[in-house]
């Protein structure tokens, strides 16, 4: 990009307070905001038009995902900064975010000045992803990946109460086809007994 004498920020939002309150620390910080998006149609054409140095966006947008945004980005552009600034504590959210090309994700609720701290981080290392979480949320979809629809469908069912027996039966299976799950469970999530495996697919929010 064109070297500039401040970073230029587009900041793509559909709420005015959010985008005004993230203008206001972004120029305290030295920085400039370059415009403002409501919409993934705007911000569409306000990148195009602006080629701002970063992007801080939310993931959900009045006619669609901000996740559209960040892969179209990263198709035009390895060196712009993206930041995803969302109300959202899903992990799922997270790793798609990461999976898209993202640089960093941050929660609305969090302090501004780590939203600031994450668009300068950006800025120097656009392609690395950094957000608070991410390492449990990697453990968790590793962990999903390993598990079988099966598997995670009995994981879930072991948080209710029962026997084994009761437990069997609430999934239409037979006793001994339950515990060929609960072993393979046990072993994927490295327990040794149903506490275990229940405390730790809580740990890794894998129980609805």
């Amino acid at each position: 990009m064109t070297a500039r004498t401040a970073p230029e920020i587009l900041l793509i939002d559909d709420h005015p307070s959010v985008r005004s309150g993230i203008r206001r620390a972004i120029e305290i910080s030295g920085m400039t905001c370059c415009g403002e998006a409501a919409s993934r149609a705007e911000a569409f054409a306000q990148i195009a038009h602006k080629s701002p140095d970063a992007v801080v966006l939310d993931l959900h947008l009045p006619d669609g995902s901000g996740l559209d945004i960040v892969q179209w980005i990263r198709k035009h552009s390895q060196e712009m900064a993206i930041v995803i600034l969302t109300m959202s504590d899903e992990e799922s959210h997270l790793i798609a975010a990461m999976r898209a090309g993202a640089s960093a994700f941050v929660k609305k609720s969090a302090p501004i000045i780590d939203v600031i701290a994450a668009i300068r981080s950006a800025l120097t290392q656009p392609k690395n992803f950094s957000a608070a979480g991410i390492a449990s949320a990697l453990e968790s979809s590793q962990t999903v990946n390993l598990l079988t629809p099966r598997e995670l469908t009995v994981l879930q069912a072991l948080a209710l109460p029962g026997t084994n027996s009761h437990l069997a039966k609430s999934l239409y299976i037979s006793e001994a086809t339950l515990k060929t799950h609960l072993a393979a469970i046990y072993r994927k999530l490295g327990v040794v007994n149903r506490l275990g495996a229940v405390t730790k697919a809580r740990n890794l929010n894998l129980l609805t």
